[in-house]
């Protein structure tokens, strides 16, 4: 699974909204063939490991693979049957922050129709919805 090596705190505060598009990471530029975000959610490491898995069996492990989504955000949550109060949760997991407009796995070295299926098979796995979109200047 991802997660950072190392974070300066171990707990953070959560973000109540998301707001507007993403301005940063909104084209594709390692590969030729992107999966671009339409929601605004938070992906957890386990969920991005299950899209890398199911695009790179069905590509069968052709072609390059780029992950362009991080999670560097600490989710905690308190146990089951826990009183209120007593502080924050320990850290369960990571997520990413994903905007609308994010380029979330970037694909090369496959025809056109091949990434396609795989960014499906990928999207299937993300709790976003998500759209397939070529880098300019690729031409099928």
């Amino acid at each position: 699974m991802l997660s950072p090596k190392r974070t300066k705190y171990r707990k953070r505060h959560r973000n109540a909204v998301f707001r507007g598009k993403a301005t940063r990471g909104n084209s594709v530029v390692f590969g030729d063939y992107g999966l671009v975000s339409l929601d605004n959610k938070w992906i957890d490491s386990r969920q991005i490991e299950a899209a890398r898995i199911a695009m790179t069996r069905y590509i069968k492990r052709g072609g390059k693979v780029w992950i362009r989504i991080f999670p560097d955000i600490p989710y905690t949550k308190k146990p089951a049957e826990t009183r209120m109060g007593k502080g924050k949760g320990n850290p369960e997991k990571w997520v990413a922050e994903v905007k609308p407009g994010t380029i979330m796995f970037e694909i090369s070295g496959v025809p056109a129709d091949q990434a396609k299926r795989a960014m499906e098979l990928a999207g299937h796995k993300l709790p976003v919805k998500s759209k397939f979109v070529e880098r300019h200047g690729v031409s099928e």
